[in-house]
């Protein structure tokens, strides 16, 4: 179920660019009443106005008055749908041919470029609200999940949850506010859609017309309420930015534009981006269209960059090398793709944009094996799922799986709000440098297109991004321990690895917290135990798993009647030959 391309993401009618795949649920499961696996189409709005062969247009002058290049678009057979003076971007409609050539002739006119191959719908002249889905109640119970613990959000989390007053945009399909897990982050009044690039303020606008931003939305931020899943920064503010048109689910230039200027006027530190900029996969500057979109979004980046706002954005499902770019099947995807020669200098947007964060996905330990790669392209790495997904919010107050560097962003997203928590004031470009220097190293694995060092590589950029670090500090002294030392784990061998605990009083506790990460195939082979200071075993895998591949979980072991100071030991014995692997860390919370 894992997405090929990165145009092939949630089996949506048209190909939309989102850089997540369909929802995933187990094997033989159908997925749950109520879960839409797929948008309903908004009824299309009738409009006087709108007329067969209406095309979009980003017209771009010099950043301040537009007002007589507005002009002329009116006088070559045109209409203005929306402007920017900051930067400098008509959003012009016209049914003519003819009128990117006009307009290029133009005084004070730089560039002209369309955005689309396919017509501007109806919808956008009279656009009808997304559907307010009926919630379902979930009970109580909220567990830990691997890809929280995978970067130590659970651990950030004693220290802060995230600040109430930093704001997070959606950019997106939508999210469901109504979400029992996602209402009391959700901040409505700076949440809009930017569907075909205006603003569309009306309450419910910004509502889901898919599934994949309720599902972004939870990751970044779903509440720690006791109920459902909890969000990498459960203390944040969310707002919806829908960009993403109904029907289609497709992300135009002129949305994205829309996005991130209402992101900077709005004061998001962060927006997430699980998506590429519609319908060319790639924009090479050497095409007049595609040279204008690069541009156009390009200066609405910098904008909102400029007003204080990161863009953290994914490096999409294609398994290709961003660095090494040489063919383009999948564009235009709003008419009939064609396969056409690229280089590097064609990007992926808004990934490949200057000062946006381009993240790839993990599964456990390994690059997942549909996420883009590229040296000097990826910044950092998160989890993204692989054959499991990652679980998350769905509309209707549902939960489901997804896999994609789509779910991988909203990890640094949330990463990056809990920086940004832990240090008011700080910049973009200063939560840029923190989120590469925080990660931890992943060396790349027995595989020649991973270039580079271990300190920064083609796989995984400078490494995986780690709450903890984000949150300034470790939990209070005494209280958490950890051995990030590898371990290798031989054919049939015992191996341990020590802890040495001291300044805690008394006993250890009743739930003692032990995370465990171990890199080995077939995991089926191995016994691992908790060997307490005097020596008694508390045994927390035992030979379960068969051939599934590595261990990444917190146990919680009743070691209430263990002196707490004194060196603790992870022993794990494989049992069987012909797979190996090591103990990559492992770590005590009392």
């Amino acid at each position: 179920m894992l997405a090929a391309a990165l145009g092939a993401a949630l089996a949506f009618g048209a190909p939309a660019a989102l850089a997540g795949t369909a929802p995933v649920f187990p094997s033989g499961q159908a997925a749950p009443s109520g879960v839409q696996t797929a948008p309903a189409a908004a009824p299309a709005s009738q409009s006087a106005t709108w007329v067969a062969g209406t095309r979009a247009y980003l017209v771009l002058t010099a950043p301040g008055d537009t007002s007589a290049v507005r002009s002329a678009v009116a006088a070559n057979g045109g209409t203005v749908f929306q402007y920017y003076d900051a930067v400098g971007v008509i959003v012009a409609h016209s049914a003519s041919g003819g009128f990117a050539a006009t307009m290029r002739g133009v005084s004070g006119v730089q560039q002209v470029g369309a955005t689309r191959t396919s017509d501007v719908p109806a919808d956008a002249y009279n656009p009808a609200l997304p559907a307010n889905p009926a919630q379902s109640a979930t009970g109580s119970g909220e567990p830990v999940r691997a890809d929280m613990t995978q970067i130590k959000a659970d651990q950030a989390w004693a220290v802060t949850t995230g600040s109430a007053s930093v704001k997070v945009g959606i950019l997106d399909t939508g999210v469901d506010d109504q979400h029992q897990d996602l209402a009391p982050n959700f901040n409505a009044a700076d949440s809009a859609s930017c569907a075909y690039g205006k603003p569309d303020t009306r309450a419910g606008a910004w509502r889901d017309v898919g599934t994949h931003g309720t599902h972004v939305a939870g990751t970044v931020a779903a509440a720690k309420n006791g109920k459902g899943v909890i969000g990498v920064a459960p203390g944040v503010k969310i707002s919806s930015v829908r960009i993403a048109e109904p029907a289609t689910s497709m992300f135009f230039a002129e949305n994205t534009i829309c996005g991130f200027m209402w992101a900077g006027d709005h004061g998001f530190k962060v927006t997430n981006n699980s998506y590429y900029t519609d319908p060319w996969q790639f924009n090479c500057p050497d095409n007049a269209d595609q040279a204008a979109i690069i541009e156009g979004v390009r200066r609405a980046q910098a904008y909102a960059e400029g007003k204080g706002s990161l863009q953290v954005a994914a490096a999409g499902n294609s398994n290709m090398d961003l660095a090494n770019k040489r063919t383009d099947t999948a564009s235009p995807n709003d008419s009939t793709p064609v396969t056409r020669t690229i280089t590097n200098a064609c990007l992926d947007i808004p990934t490949e944009l200057p000062g946006v964060v381009t993240v790839s996905a993990m599964g456990t330990t390994a690059k997942a094996s549909y996420s883009n790669f590229g040296l000097n392209v990826v910044d950092v790495t998160a989890p993204g799922g692989d054959a499991t997904g990652i679980y998350s919010t769905l509309p209707g107050g549902k939960y489901g799986s997804m896999s994609g560097t789509s779910m991988a962003s909203p990890h640094v997203a949330g990463v990056a709000a809990l920086l940004v928590s832990t240090n008011p004031g700080i910049t973009p470009a200063q939560l840029r440098d923190k989120l590469a220097t925080q990660a931890n190293d992943v060396a790349c694995p027995s595989d020649s297109r991973c270039t580079g060092t271990t300190a920064k590589n083609g796989f995984f950029g400078e490494g995986q991004v780690d709450a903890l670090k984000a949150v300034g500090a470790t939990p209070p002294p005494g209280k958490y321990f950890e051995n990030q030392g590898d371990f290798a784990i031989g054919d049939n061998t015992t191996v341990e690895s020590p802890i040495t605990v001291s300044g805690v009083t008394g006993n250890a506790p009743a739930a003692l917290k032990v995370g465990v990460t171990i890199a080995h195939t077939y995991i089926g082979d191995l016994k691992v135990d908790l060997v307490a200071p005097d020596g008694t075993l508390y045994t927390v895998h035992n030979r379960a798993g068969g051939a599934t591949d590595n261990i990444n979980q917190t146990y919680t072991v009743n070691a209430s009647s263990e002196a707490a100071n004194g060196t603790w030991k992870l022993r794990v014995n494989d049992n069987a030959g012909g797979d190996t692997g090591k103990i990559d860390s492992w770590n005590l919370t009392f």
